[in-house]
């Protein structure tokens, strides 16, 4: 089962975008952050058409998460959770479901702005929940994804100037050391299972000719939970949508499971 997870960063923009790559691809499910659409404009339709069917929870202007599941999978309808239960947040950050056989988290990190901020105590807050919630999930569901938009970069390696980063919002020590902590689970970040180029990204600004000079940051993760990872044969970042006109400036992030 191939799986991948993408920042859309607006889908009604990059509706054809996701059309397309989902046929380029070949992805069994697909896990989709920043919709930025109200439930009422999703285009379940149109993906139906294209052979996939949607799950997500919508919000109008901001956030906002989808799981793409590819017709033939079989989906358990009776255990979709939307948002982190028993954390109160009016912001649409995850979705969850069993495909396959395998839990499916959507998640979509808060940026958190700057270390000092609210909103980075907010972040700081629900990685905290996440976390608790996580710990859950895996005693019942051995076999655990967690795909989303995470804006962190957990290393120094994920950064291409971390001099330049050093303790700004994305690398902090508090967000890698939730990071950390979501390792420590039991998660395993299997974008590090295999060797990977110098200097591998998932997000580039849109500023300063980000993309072309390759600055950008990993923020963007597959963590998989033992019984998943050891079936795992590829994680990889396609950088190909990020070369369309109008992109993302993330790109789908892959991993193929056995």
């Amino acid at each position: 089962m191939k799986i991948a997870t993408w920042n859309v960063n607006s889908l009604k923009v990059r509706q054809q975008h996701v059309i397309d790559w989902l046929e380029l691809s070949h992805a069994d499910v697909l896990c989709l952050q920043e919709l930025k659409m109200p439930d009422e404009k999703f285009p379940r339709a149109e993906l139906a058409d294209k052979g996939y069917r949607s799950w997500f929870a919508g919000q109008k202007t901001y956030n906002g998460v989808a799981i793409l599941v590819r017709d033939g999978i079989e989906v358990d309808e009776t255990q979709v959770v939307r948002n982190i239960p028993g954390f109160e947040d009016e912001q649409q950050r995850v979705i969850a479901l069993t495909a396959g056989g395998a839990r499916i988290v959507s998640a979509y990190f808060p940026n958190g702005q700057a270390p000092g901020t609210d909103k980075f105590a907010y972040k700081l807050r629900w990685l905290e929940a996440l976390q608790q919630w996580l710990k859950d999930e895996l005693q019942a569901h051995p076999k655990l994804a967690l795909l989303g938009d995470y804006n962190i970069a957990p290393e120094d390696r994920d950064v291409h100037d971390p001099k330049a980063w050093e303790g700004q919002n994305l690398v902090s020590p508090e967000e890698r050391a939730a990071f950390a902590n979501l390792v420590e689970l039991g998660l395993i970040d299997v974008f590090r299972k295999f060797d990977q180029p110098e200097k591998a990204f998932s997000w580039w600004d849109y500023r300063m000719l980000a993309f072309r000079r390759n600055a950008g940051l990993r923020i963007d993760h597959i963590l998989l939970s033992p019984a998943l990872a050891e079936g795992c044969t590829l994680c990889e970042v396609d950088k190909t949508p990020r070369k369309w006109d109008q992109p993302s400036d993330h790109a789908p992030v892959i991993a193929q499971l056995a």
